[in-house]
C-alpha cells in the first residue's frame, strides 16, 4: 500500500533531499520523505511527537546530546521526543532507488488523554508507578502488526473516505497505545532485571527470561509469582499485554535477532533458543519481523 501511494506522488520531486509530501488529519500530520542522493548531517525536528517508519532504503541516524548514532532500517520504528533534534546520513540514496521514511506527528495532549484513559482501565501494580510517556528517543524492530498499521494509516490518510478523520482518530490512537505499551513494558522488564525479588510478577519474568529455551510451566511460574492461575494470568496480561507463553515467545524471537545480528548460524540460534524445528522457526520469526530469518541476516550483515 504504502509503495503504491509512493509511485504516485514521486513523478516530480520538488528538492532531492528530503523531499516531503504531506497530509492533514485531525489534530496530527503524516508525512511522507524520500531522498534521491546521497547526504550528510541533515536536521531534523520537530515541536510534536514524531513517529518515523522506514520504507526503503537506510538512514543514519545521530544524536549528538545522548552521543547516539544507529543505522535506521526498513521495517523499523523510530521516535522523537518533542523539540528533540537529530541529524540523518544517507549513505544509500539514489535517483532510481530512493532512501523512504514517513512521519507522523502526535501531539502530547493526545498522548496524555490516552494515558488517563488507560491508566483509569488498567492502572499498573503500585511499584511500577503510573503509565506515562517517556521523552526519549525509541528505536526498535516493530513488528508484522505495527507495520500493517502504519499501512493502513497511509490508506486512510491517502483516500478521500467520507470518515476519513474519525478513521485517521482511530488509527493514531491505536499507534499511541503500542508506543506506550512499549514503553511501559521495556520499563517493567528492566526492573524485573534490576529487582527480581520486588515482586511476584518481576519474579515470574525474571525467570523466563533466565529460561527462554525452556518450555513455560505455568503451574510453576504461578508458585514463583505466589499467585493464583487467574490472578496471575490477569496481572500478567494487564503489565505485559499478553500471555507468558506469547511473551516467551515473543523475547525468544527478539534474542534470536539480536543473534543473528552479531553473525551466529541461524541453524544455531534455532535451537539454542528451544525451537525442535527450523521450518516453524522461520515461520514464527517472519511472522514477527516481517522478514525470514535469512533475509534478516542479510539485510544486517551487509550493511
Amino acid at each position: 500500500m504504502i509503495k503504491e501511494v509512493l509511485a504516485k506522488q514521486r513523478k516530480n520531486p520538488k528538492v532531492l533531499v528530503e523531499n516531503k509530501i504531506s497530509f492533514a488529519g485531525p489534530e496530527t500530520e503524516l508525512s511522507i520523505y524520500d531522498t534521491f542522493e546521497q547526504a550528510n548531517r541533515v536536521q531534523l525536528k520537530s515541536d510534536q511527537l514524531l513517529f518515523c517508519g522506514m520504507v526503503s532504503g537506510k538512514k543514519v541516524m545521530h544524536d549528538d546530546t545522548a552521543s547516539y548514532e544507529s543505522e535506521f532500517l526498513p521495517h523499523e520504528s523510530f521516535v522523537m521526543a518533542p523539540n528533540h533534534q537529530v541529524e540523518i546520513d544517507f549513505p544509500d540514496a539514489r535517483i532510481d532507488q530512493p532512501t523512504t521514511c514517513l512521519a507522523i506527528e502526535i501531539s502530547l495532549e493526545r498522548i496524555n488523554n490516552i494515558v488517563d484513559r488507560i491508566e483509569q482501565s488498567a492502572p499498573l501494580a503500585s511499584e511500577y508507578g503510573q503509565w506515562q510517556y517517556h521523552q526519549h528517543l525509541v528505536h526498535t524492530h516493530h513488528n508484522a502488526q505495527t507495520q500493517a498499521l502504519l499501512n493502513r494509516i497511509v490508506q486512510i490518510y491517502t483516500e478521500n473516505h467520507q470518515d476519513r478523520n474519525y478513521m485517521i482518530d482511530l488509527a493514531i490512537s491505536e499507534l499511541t497505545v503500542r508506543l506506550l505499551r512499549h514503553q511501559t513494558r521495556d520499563f517493567i522488564i528492566s526492573h524485573s532485571e534490576q529487582l527480581p525479588d520486588c515482586n511476584g510478577l518481576n519474579a515470574a519474568l525474571h525467570f523466563i527470561n533466565q529460561n527462554l529455551a525452556t518450555n513455560i510451566d505455568i503451574e510453576q511460574l504461578c508458585k514463583i509469582a505466589c499467585m493464583s492461575r487467574t490472578k496471575f494470568f490477569l496481572q500478567f496480561k494487564t503489565h505485559l499485554g499478553c500471555t507468558p507463553a506469547a511473551y516467551q515467545q515473543q523475547e525468544r524471537l527478539k534474542k534470536a535477532a539480536s543473534m543473528i545480528k552479531q553473525g551466529y548460524q541461524i541453524t544455531q540460534v534455532c535451537f539454542d533458543l528451544g525451537f525442535t524445528n527450523a521450518s516453524h522457526f522461520s515461520r514464527c520469526f517472519k511472522q514477527f519481523f516481517s522478514l525470514s530469518p535469512s533475509a534478516f541476516k542479510s539485510r544486517h550483515l551487509s550493511s
